[in-house]
């Protein structure tokens, strides 16, 4: 598998990222006083390699399918929710698809897995892409599902590069510079608190939490069932394996996808926990990925502020969002070409005729 893997160079520049901050620090304010908008502006020119960014054409993609490891009672809610919020992602209903319209994003919606096919029509590649709000659906099912993995692999390697190449290819055929992460499926939080477990060594009962909606009785549950597969697994150590033998069908397109968009130097914008196991995941791979990536917030789930440290990641919000669908990352878009237009547009003293502060 590891001949798919894109290559991401670093882009880490000493001279650029200092003339950035030099520009930044030059506008009409006192140094600083932009707080986190500043750092945001200074993230996204480091990461476009231009003083002057402009973010183009953004790319919600939601990667959905189903787990088998549902089946063990991980979840509060049945796994024909997957399917059914697929028909509404389509239809235009769910939180995702409300801000992408509200904000000018692109939706698209990728069948990873998902135990259902759809009778929702996907375009034909050779169509233009539709309108920002507008929901497209890519077909890239590489099974019905992945297998319960307290019993053996959620996939096979086969399926599991299947679903890497798929996410790979599907970014290659998305316009813009900026992709916005998004996930769907029963379970997966299961899926994210193993992969943050078994790859950063953190007990799985600190990184798991109600999900969907567990109770207490519910969560402790839970941590058994993911303590089992842990145990089953325990000799797998390779990225790759530790990914076919506890991930999901959509975290593995996912990766696929933030490689390919950080090798082609886009914006990546993390949503909350699931995304942000694919990030950790795709790092393991490649780790000039984290160079690319600005993270939308800190979700109520108790293993996402712990996989924010592993990252050594900043996020933008701490609302406690845990809905997933990418509708934190949808949530924070507006703030990023905001950034961009204070880099590009804010007069400097100079420019503006306003006095610097003076020498002490």
């Amino acid at each position: 598998m590891s001949a798919l893997i894109p290559e991401v160079v670093s882009i880490h520049d000493v001279a650029f990222s200092a003339h950035v901050q030099a520009l930044l620090d030059d506008k009409t304010k006192p140094v600083g006083s932009l707080g986190m908008l500043e750092q945001l502006a200074h993230r996204i020119a480091c990461i476009l390699g231009t003083d002057a960014p402009v973010l183009d054409a953004p790319q919600m993609v939601v990667f959905a399918a189903d787990h088998g490891l549902a089946a063990r009672g991980v979840s509060a809610y049945p796994v024909d929710v997957t399917w059914q919020m697929v028909e509404n992602f389509m239809a235009g209903g769910a939180a995702v698809s409300v801000l992408a319209r509200q904000h000018g994003i692109a939706l698209n919606v990728v069948d990873c897995g998902v135990a259902r096919d759809f009778a929702v029509r996907e375009q034909d590649p050779h169509d233009k892409l539709p309108k920002a709000g507008v929901p497209r659906l890519w077909r890239r099912k590489v099974a019905y599902g992945t297998q319960d993995c307290s019993q053996g692999w959620a996939m096979t390697e086969a399926e599991c590069a299947l679903a890497l190449r798929n996410g790979i290819e599907l970014v290659k055929k998305l316009p813009g510079n900026a992709l916005l992460l998004g996930e769907m499926g029963i379970g997966n939080t299961s899926t994210a608190s193993l992969l943050l477990a078994k790859l950063c060594g953190i007990s799985v009962a600190e990184v798991t939490g109600m999900g969907t909606g567990l109770d207490a009785e519910g969560i402790q549950r839970k941590v058994a069932v993911l303590q089992q597969v842990l145990q089953t697994h325990q000799d797998v150590t390779e990225p790759l394996q530790v990914l076919a033998a506890m991930g999901g069908l959509e975290v593995a397109t996912m990766v696929g996808a933030v490689l390919q968009a950080a090798a082609q130097r886009r914006v990546i914008v993390v949503d909350g926990f699931i995304t942000s196991a694919a990030v950790l995941l795709a790092s393991r791979l490649q780790p000039a990925v984290l160079e690319r990536c600005v993270y939308a917030h800190c979700s109520g789930e108790p293993g996402h502020r712990l996989m924010l440290q592993a990252l050594q990641a900043q996020a933008l919000l701490d609302w406690q969002l845990r809905l997933g669908e990418g509708s934190g990352a949808a949530t924070v878009w507006p703030l990023l070409p905001a950034a961009c237009a204070i880099l590009r547009e804010m007069a400097s003293f100079a420019t503006a005729g306003v006095a610097t502060k003076a020498a002490s």
